[in-house]
This record gives C-alpha cells, sequence and structure tokens, in this order.
C-alpha cells in the first residue's frame, strides 16, 4: 500500500560535544506522520552544514563528497520505497528504515524463531506462564525438528518455504510417526500456528500458511461419576486411612469443581463469607489466574471440618493434606475396585462430576456452572458439562405435564 514520506539529513550533536568538533550526520525517514532516525554513517562541521537544505556547504572537495554521498542514499531511499510500493506491503518507517540497513532482508529460520519464542515464555514462568506451559513448547519444538530431519532432511529451514503442504504434512507426522492421538496432535498444532503468527506479524512470511487448515480432533468424551456412583465412594468405610484421605479430597472437589493443583493449593484463609453470610471459597485457579468464588454446600463443610485439626495441614497453613497428583490418581484406582467402579477413576474426574452430576442435572444455570469452575468462555464449560439422559427425561416430564394441561383446559 503507497504512503507518503519525507526525508531529512540532519546534525545530532551527542550529549558531551565539545564547540568546534565534527558532528554526526542522521537520516529522519517519516512516513505517514511517524519518524525514525538512523546514521549516515558521515560526519560534518556544524560551521560547513546547511539546516535548510539538509546539506554541507561550500566548494571544498569534503563538502562536495559528502553532498554527493547524502545525494546517493536519498536515492536509495526512494528505491526502496518504490519496491514496497510494487510489494503492496504496508509502507512504515521502520520497514523502510530496516530495508536500508539489510535487517528486512535477513533469513529467519523456523527452528530460531520457535526456541526464540521458548526463551521468552522461559523467562516469564511465575508472570502469567506456568511450567506445564513451557514443558508442552519444549515438547512441540522437539517434535518440529525431528520432522525437519525425517521430511526435509536438514536441521532448520528458512520461515518462508512454510505452506499449506507444509502444515498438513507436519499434522500427518505428529498423527502418524509420533503417535498422537488427534486432541494431543491437535495441541501441537496450536503452538506452531503461534510461531507461523509471529512470523506473519513480522512480515517475514507473506502468507497465512494455516488460511486453509482445519482442525477436525473432535474433543474426547469426558466420564464423570453418577449420583449413585458418588455416593457409593462417599459413603464407603475405609480402614486404610491413605485410601479414607484421598476419598475425602477427592468427594471434596466433586463439590467444589476445583481442579487438583487447586485444591493442593488451596489455604484455610481462602474459607470467607460470602454475601449470603455462608461460606465460600475465594481463589484463583492456577492455570489460568482467573478468580473464583464457590459456595460450599454441606457435604464439602462436612470434610473442611474433618481435616481442620490434622497435623500436616495445620503446619502448613492447607485446608487438605494433599498428595503427589501421581499417588492420588493411583489410589483412586485402589478406590474404585473397593468400590465396584468401572469407570477409570482420575482426580480430575471429580470436575467432571461437579459440572455434571452436582450442578447441570440439578438445575443450576451453566453460566453459574461456568463462573465457579473459572473458566472465562461457556464454551469451555459445555466441554465438561454434559446434558445428561436423566435430566432431559425431567425437563421432558415437565413439558409433558404442562402441554397436558393446557390441552385440558
Amino acid at each position: 500500500m503507497s504512503a507518503n514520506y519525507s526525508l531529512l539529513f540532519y546534525l545530532k550533536k551527542p550529549k558531551n560535544y565539545v564547540q568546534g568538533d565534527r558532528v554526526p550526520v542522521y537520516i529522519r525517514v517519516t512516513v505517514n506522520g511517524l519518524p525514525k532516525e538512523l546514521s549516515a554513517g558521515r560526519e560534518c562541521s556544524p560551521s560547513l552544514w546547511s539546516s535548510k537544505a539538509g546539506r554541507a556547504i561550500g566548494n571544498k572537495e569534503e563538502a562536495r563528497l559528502l553532498n554527493r554521498y547524502l545525494e546517493t542514499l536519498e536515492i536509495r531511499m526512494k528505491e526502496i520505497h518504490t519496491e514496497l510500493v510494487r510489494e503492496k506491503v504496508e509502507i512504515t518507517a521502520q520497514l523502510m528504515k530496516d530495508k536500508y540497513l539489510g535487517l528486512a532482508d535477513r533469513r529467519h529460520y523456523l527452528l530460531e524463531v520457535f526456541a526464540d519464542h521458548n526463551v521468552k515464555i522461559e523467562a516469564l514462568i511465575g508472570k502469567g506462564f506456568k511450567q506445564s506451559t513451557l514443558k508442552g513448547y519444549k515438547t512441540s519444538f522437539a517434535h518440529m525438528s525431528s520432522y525437519l530431519l525425517k521430511c526435509y532432511g536438514k536441521p532448520d529451514v528458512d520461515v518462508c518455504v512454510i505452506d499449506f503442504a507444509f502444515v498438513t504434512g507436519y499434522e500427518f507426522y505428529l498423527r502418524s510417526n509420533k503417535g498422537c492421538c488427534p486432541t494431543t496432535a491437535a495441541k501441537y498444532m496450536v503452538h506452531f500456528q503461534k510461531i507461523t503468527n509471529l512470523c506473519l506479524a513480522y512480515q517475514w512470511i507473506k502468507a497465512d500458511p494455516f488460511a486453509f487448515y482445519k482442525n477436525t480432533a473432535k474433543a474426547k468424551e469426558r466420564e464423570y461419576l453418577t449420583q449413585e456412583e458418588l455416593d457409593i465412594v462417599g459413603q464407603k468405610h475405609f480402614s486404610i486411612q491413605r485410601l479414607a484421605q484421598v476419598r475425602d479430597i477427592f468427594v471434596f472437589s466433586c463439590y467444589t469443581g476445583l481442579a487438583y493443583i487447586d485444591v493442593k493449593k488451596l489455604r484455610r484463609t481462602d474459607l470467607k463469607n460470602g454475601v449470603d453470610g455462608n461460606l465460600w471459597i475465594f481463589t484463583d485457579r492456577e492455570k489460568t489466574g482467573t478468580e473464583t468464588h464457590i459456595p460450599l454446600m454441606n457435604g464439602a463443610i462436612e470434610l473442611v471440618d474433618r481435616y481442620r485439626d490434622h497435623t500436616e495441614s495445620v503446619d502448613k497453613g492447607l485446608m487438605f493434606p494433599v498428595l503427589s497428583n501421581q499417588r492420588m490418581n493411583s489410589y483412586l484406582k485402589e478406590i474404585a475396585d473397593v468400590c465396584g467402579i468401572t469407570k477409570s477413576l482420575t482426580f480430575h474426574m471429580a470436575r467432571h462430576t461437579f459440572a455434571t452430576t452436582v450442578t447441570l442435572n440439578n438445575n443450576v444455570p451453566i453460566e453459574t456452572v461456568s463462573k465457579m469452575l473459572g473458566h472465562k468462555s461457556i464454551k469451555t464449560t459445555q466441554h465438561y458439562a454434559k446434558i445428561l439422559d436423566l435430566k432431559v427425561g425431567k425437563d421432558m416430564a415437565m413439558l409433558n405435564q404442562k402441554y397436558g394441561r393446557t390441552k385440558n383446559a
């Protein structure tokens, strides 16, 4: 896209300038009122410089050589502007400066950009990013590296070669060679698209290679406990203390919807009186940083009271003595066997159970459920929350009853 520009040569005196010293000549290129400056690589005495003309004055050889040099630079800037107009790109002073310095023409390599992205993520751990996020991007980097070696025979490629065929080829590689399931492959494709979007933003590539790409992965069906199964787990007597402890924390999550990491970091100070005068949990989701306010059900309050004097919890100021996620899930498998539950019981299933069995199936609006789960979008909640056949039956029974009254009237 064409844009007006102006060019000015001027002397830029340094802060420590001494009267009589020669001063660097600078170029100021301005596009649509926005300027950028750069050194012309020459110097001139202020007494031999015309600010109005932007040139050296006098007929001495030194002045004539400097002026011819500046005219050459001006011609080069005109050529750059014409080239950019021909390419139909958005012209900015920064782009003209980069073109002049040769920075815009520097080749950029995919893994080089990817590695720089990961370094910046690592520097922001604890400042908006989690260690798990960095781990995922590092795995993506490793997959991309092996893809380039296998399919292109190179350790890296210029980003300009990335096109639709490259994108679909990478997805096929993830699904076939790496054995990734559709949803896992989709996650790595999202990582890759973030890198190509960076390249687009810096204008290192001209067209979006993902423009015609469509993710066809379907979300995996999320399991949850029915009310009957939840009652069996909650009422089962365990003589082994570790199983009873894990069961209690799992059931607490079923009543609150908190994820493992959020239950693990839950402190006693997070328990406060809400707007209704009852006990609420006020915390932030570890994964997204979203504020979460959850009114406590009676069953959850009983579990909080049960561990109020637990030594490990009191010492650390935590609500519950939560074990590692791996051990919790291992013990939940034992609990499922004892309770006769054939589903693969994991701690995260508690969050699904809260969304479906505990809330939606009891007519809690999905907007309220989404708020308690700490989701930023109801679309995310819909992945967790199924519309149960039981609820469909209830809703239709109410409709049938209402329709019957209307007909009889």
